[in-house]
């Protein structure tokens, strides 16, 4: 049976459904959970039946890519007096799960408000959509990546029959990321933990859980305690260029980059992996050489700037909490 999936209200209370997900087009799929995860196919229809097909999610995932900012355009929108100063507000109120948090995973507590901070400003902006209607939209209505959200959807209902929670009253972004770290389905089941031992896992509501979360998810992709994140560098020569990492991959070592007229403002570890870029900053172009932290980062969300950002507004989280 569907057992534990939190259906009890959802199932009870409700007599006209959207039904945009039922018969032919969840068929396949219904057998598929049932087959592997075993699952009752005729509760899992009547929950799907209650998913709502969402035309403001299939706009916003279609909408033409924006052009890229430029960092001078980019920072401004993370790096705010408001951001740092609720950030230190988040920090001050789970001052004690943080510190649990950098002694267990070793991650800083100022790394762990900054990418809550940049995600979701401190559990501000979760996303308004539930999760299963985001799930069902992407999974059985755009095929560009309808495997993708077709298997996350598979790991939503697997979250919430593990937590126990009804899987019509979660919520998140149009994507299905969720709560305030933005976890999508599948790095909630591989990451998330219950950290204050209660029991259960709640990353939307529960800053505590949010925050171990958070930092399992950098642990696990491979922070090193006491790391730096990127450093600010010169370069000279006419080899510079070569040394612009292509794409987020480390390519070259600490060295080898020095050998191209790379200097970093402080030492670098010759066998060091590092990437390598190059930013238009708001007083002209900014090199910087990213430390395997950085690359961490860009593990949680594949972008330089994302990166930057976090690190930037990590540090100025940390000088505006030591000055207090």
């Amino acid at each position: 049976m569907l057992c534990g999936l939190g259906l009890v209200g959802a199932m009870g209370a409700q007599s006209a459904w959207a039904s945009d997900y039922k018969g032919e087009k969840v068929a396949g799929f219904i057998a598929e959970m049932a087959s592997e995860y075993g699952f009752a196919s005729e509760q899992l229809a009547e929950l799907l039946a209650q998913a709502e097909r969402k035309q403001a999610i299939l706009d916003a995932i279609s909408r033409p890519a924006e052009r890229v900012r430029p960092w001078k355009e980019y920072r401004p929108i993370f790096i705010t007096d408001a951001r740092i100063a609720q950030g230190v507000d988040f920090w001050r109120q789970n001052q004690d799960a943080l510190q649990q948090a950098e002694a267990k995973y070793g991650v800083p507590a100022e790394v762990i408000v900054a990418i809550i901070g940049v995600e979701t400003f401190y559990g501000r902006n979760t996303g308004n959509y539930r999760v299963i209607d985001a799930l069902a939209t992407l999974g059985f209505d755009y095929p560009p990546r309808q495997p993708f959200f077709r298997k996350e959807l598979k790991e939503f209902l697997l979250l919430a029959r593990e937590e126990q929670v009804d899987p019509l009253t979660l919520k998140g972004s149009y994507a299905g990321a969720m709560g305030l770290p933005q976890f999508m389905p599948s790095s909630f089941r591989a990451y998330a933990v219950d950290f204050d031992a209660d029991g259960h896992i709640d990353i939307w509501s529960n800053p505590t859980d949010a925050i171990g979360s958070a930092a399992n998810y950098f642990k696990r992709h491979g922070w090193l305690s006491g790391g730096e994140v990127a450093v600010r560098a010169t370069v000279a020569g006419e080899r510079f260029e070569e040394g612009l990492t292509q794409g987020l991959e480390p390519g070259l070592n600490a060295a080898q980059l020095r050998e191209l007229g790379w200097q970093p403002a402080t030492a670098i570890a010759d066998e060091a992996m590092v990437t390598a870029f190059r930013l238009e900053g708001a007083e002209g172009d900014e090199y910087w050489i990213g430390l395997p932290n950085f690359y961490v980062i860009t593990r949680y969300n594949r972008s330089v700037m994302y990166a930057m950002a976090v690190n930037q507004l990590a540090d100025a989280l940390a000088k505006a909490r030591g000055q207090q």
